[in-house]
C-alpha cells in the first residue's frame, strides 16, 4: 500500500517564521534545508516565493551577501 501523504498542520511560511524566531538570522540555504526537513516537496522556486510573499507582507527582510547567498532575518 502506497504512503499516504498527511496534511501539514501549520503551514511552510509558519514554520519558516518559527525557525527564524528560534535560531535567529540565517543563510537562505540554511533556511532551505530547515524547510525541507519539515517539507519534503518544497521546491527552490516554492521557497523564493514564500520568502518574497514573507518580505512583501513586512515579516522578513533580506540582504544580499557573498556568493548569490542571502540573509534572512525576522523583522520585530
Amino acid at each position: 500500500m502506497p504512503q499516504m501523504k498527511t496534511w501539514k498542520t501549520r503551514p511552510a511560511y509558519f514554520f519558516l517564521l518559527e525557525i527564524l524566531q528560534k535560531k535567529g538570522d540565517m543563510t537562505d540555504d540554511d533556511l532551505y534545508e530547515q524547510l525541507k526537513d519539515e517539507f519534503e516537496d518544497l521546491g527552490f522556486k516554492d521557497f523564493n516565493e514564500l520568502l518574497l510573499n514573507l518580505e512583501v507582507s513586512g515579516k522578513i527582510r533580506t540582504t544580499s551577501m557573498a556568493r548569490g547567498k542571502r540573509r534572512i532575518e525576522l523583522v520585530q
